[in-house]
């Protein structure tokens, strides 16, 4: 007895037709990006309501980087493997209840776990929200729109995340930080259950899980991230950051090892041999590194320099959100005119020369400040939705949501690798100055390690992402077929 496989239905022909999968999918992007940056703002508070000293603090937000980034690329494989609609599914439905348990938070170590417990929910949104978008549209033209829509969301709600937080802290509990995503996570899942049809077999991969590979990516990225951690509040050469160092390489070493010897590997690695798949995982990671070192500075310097109220240091940051919905067309302009490899490449330009325009625009307020924010965030909208595209453009079909997953990776390398970058460059800098202790040569101290960190960051940027850059093809993604 046969079977016939029956093609796949035609998708829409424009976004409208499918607004409602495209808000759920939307949706369901922005509030775990919300919750990266959400609680960064609220810290002082929390330290005060539950007691937590710096390191307690450390993890509250290190936490979630860290189960978030080590599950990325298992959650993207057992997507492709099992279905990305009910993997999607369980993630929002997991991130609702969990965020549900906010109120009941009374410790450290309880927000410590729950944030933890947030970051594996949202590993399983992540790669698939992206994934599923780039299946629901069959032109590149739509799907270069479609994307450009969910990376404006996404970086929307990293940027909004301290805004929201900041006017929230004036009138409500912390806990409600959290406690906002229930309903918001509510109506995503009933977007994607009405609105997405479920996989078909033909459109995944039958190949079993390899579980070796997935235990390794958790070790690599999760130590890999407690060093970064480690290093900035113990030092680089301390015995526990240099062990755990050691352990994420080894763990990182035997992931290549086993990967190259699987029968069905998690990652072929024979995909990263690619010159523009190779290139728009640096390209995203360098991007990653400069908006983390930015935002994470300055969120503090408006509020310890500046002395500024959580509320007014939030909607400090509401250029940086304009810059991110209005900067559409230049991305679509990058990828439809320039091509992927000029488009990136001239954003990488602007992006170091904006990290540049911070170390010399610190020392003289606000107005200079952010109009080095903005360049910067235009260069990085135009690297986030180009390089998106030629990431899962070279992946095959049943393995999107993998690619996807290799994309939100880079990014979270890079934010960890920035959150350390400007860390260490501050703490350095600050030494062992005490809270509410800042003096006039204290705010010197501290913006002389924001510019060591905008500097370093202009050479990083130029070099890894500029080199990822120069790697990608000439396409243009917007063409007609």
């Amino acid at each position: 007895m046969s079977t016939t496989t029956l093609p796949a239905p035609p998708g829409p022909t424009s976004l409208r037709q499918a607004w409602l999968p495209l808000t759920a999918l939307a949706l369901a992007f922005f509030v775990e990006m919300v919750d990266n940056t959400v609680l960064t703002i609220a810290l002082p508070t929390i330290a005060r309501d539950l007691d937590a000293g710096p390191l307690a603090l450390q993890w509250v937000t290190g936490a979630y980087a860290l189960t978030f980034g080590g599950l990325l690329l298992t959650a993207g494989t057992i997507a492709d493997r099992f279905g990305r609609r009910r993997v999607l599914l369980a993630g929002i439905a997991a991130f609702g209840v969990v965020s549900a348990f906010a109120m009941t938070v009374e410790s450290a170590g309880q927000l410590i776990v729950l944030r933890a417990a947030l970051g594996v929910a949202a590993a399983a949104m992540a790669p698939v929200t992206m994934s599923l978008v780039y299946r629901l549209f069959d032109t590149e033209a739509l799907r270069m729109r479609a994307i450009s829509v969910m990376v404006v969301v996404g970086m929307t709600g990293f940027a909004l995340g301290p805004i929201l937080a900041g006017t929230a802290l004036a009138h409500l509990s912390w806990h409600w930080l959290l406690l906002v995503n229930v309903p918001i996570a509510v109506v995503a899942w009933c977007g994607v259950r009405v609105g997405i049809a479920p996989d078909r077999t033909e459109d995944l991969h039958g190949a079993p899980l390899d579980v070796p590979a997935a235990v390794l990516t958790m070790a690599a990225l999760g130590l890999g991230a407690y060093v970064l951690t480690s290093g900035v509040e113990r030092g680089w050469l301390a015995p526990v950051t240099v062990a755990t160092g050691l352990g994420a390489l080894a763990a990182a070493v035997l992931f290549v090892v086993r990967e190259r010897r699987a029968v069905f590997p998690m990652l072929d690695l024979a995909l990263l041999r690619a010159p523009a798949l190779r290139g728009a995982v640096l390209a995203q990671l360098g991007g990653s590194v400069a908006m983390m070192v930015s935002m994470f500075a300055l969120t503090l310097h408006f509020q310890d320099a500046y002395g500024w109220s959580p509320v007014r240091a939030g909607f400090a940051m509401l250029p940086v959100v304009a810059t991110m919905l209005l900067a559409t067309p230049l991305a679509e302009l990058a990828a439809g005119r320039l091509g992927h490899r000029v488009g990136c490449l001239l954003a990488v330009a602007v992006m170091s020369v904006a990290m540049l325009g911070l170390a010399v625009a610190i020392p003289h307020g606000y107005v200079p400040v952010v109009a080095a924010m903005v360049v910067l965030t235009a260069g990085l909208r135009v690297i986030m939705t180009v390089c998106a595209i030629a990431l899962v453009d070279a992946m095959p079909a049943n393995r999107t949501s993998v690619g996807t997953a290799l994309n939100d990776t880079a990014q979270e390398v890079g934010t960890s690798v920035g959150a350390a970058l400007v860390g260490t460059a501050l703490a350095a800098a600050l030494g062992s100055t005490p809270a509410g202790a800042w003096t006039a040569a204290t705010v010197s101290s501290f913006v002389h390690g924001e510019q060591v960190a905008f500097l370093l960051t202009a050479v990083l940027v130029g070099v890894v992402a500029g080199y990822g850059s120069s790697r990608l093809t000439d396409s243009r993604s917007t063409e007609e077929h």
